[in-house]
Parts: C-alpha cells; sequence; structure tokens
C-alpha cells in the first residue's frame, strides 16, 4: 500500500458507515455518501449518475429483498485527494442468506474534508442465470 493507513483507515471506517446506513433500508442516506458527481456503476445497467439516481438503485436493491451488505476491502491506495478501493462483497437476505456475492472497484475522492465514493464499479462472480 503506497499511502498513509490514514486513507485506509478513514476510508474502512466510512465503509463500516455504509454498511450500517444499508442495513438500517437507509437509500437517502446511502447516497450521502457519494461525491457530487458520484457515479454508480451496476452490472447490466448503465453508469447512474447523482445522487438522486444512486439512491434509486440502492432503494431498488432493498426492495428486492437485500437487507445487508458486506464489504470486505482487499487493497486501499491513493494520493493526495483521490484513493481507490478494490474489495469483495456479499449481499444478504432476510436471515444472512446470501443472495449475490462479488467483487468491486471504487474510486474515492476527499470533498470537504470526507471521503466520498466518486466512482463504484461492482459485479457478480455467481454464473449467469439461463
Amino acid at each position: 500500500m503506497s499511502s498513509s493507513s490514514g486513507v485506509y483507515d478513514a476510508i474502512l471506517a466510512t465503509e463500516k458507515e455504509f454498511m450500517a446506513t444499508f442495513s438500517q433500508g437507509n437509500a437517502a442516506g446511502i447516497s450521502e455518501f457519494y461525491s457530487e458527481s458520484g457515479q454508480l456503476m451496476p452490472p447490466n445497467s448503465d453508469v447512474l449518475t447523482g445522487k438522486p439516481a444512486i439512491q434509486a438503485a440502492f432503494q431498488s436493491f432493498m426492495d428486492m429483498g437485500v437487507k445487508a451488505m458486506n464489504l470486505d476491502t482487499l487493497e486501499v491506495e491513493g494520493d493526495g485527494d483521490i484513493a481507490y478501493e478494490v474489495g469483495k462483497y456479499t449481499l444478504e437476505a432476510e436471515g444472512g442468506q446470501a443472495v449475490d456475492q462479488g467483487k468491486y472497484v471504487v474510486v474515492w475522492k476527499q470533498e470537504a474534508g470526507q471521503w466520498k465514493l466518486h466512482r463504484d464499479i461492482f459485479n457478480s462472480s455467481l454464473p449467469a442465470s439461463e
């Protein structure tokens, strides 16, 4: 890791809040973790830009029965106001049943002293359903 542990620790702390906010079913709160020009790039979808579109996407995940999102950070590197993170995720339904697992890359950007998700792309590691 070429960055200071401070960036790593700050991003992990933000992610912990992100996961807690998701488990509360708070899609509006989730959108606030993104930068002003944040983009979410979910699988099988166009790029979603801006907090309203990101909020709607997370609301749809919640409406599909996803109750928890567990993020496992594998790598964080940063320089100045930009950092990137590579990790794995698991989405859980009621009772902790895993409904999806995959990997992600996030470009983080510091805005007003806070690390925000700026570019967020993820995709499933499960085989495509026929």
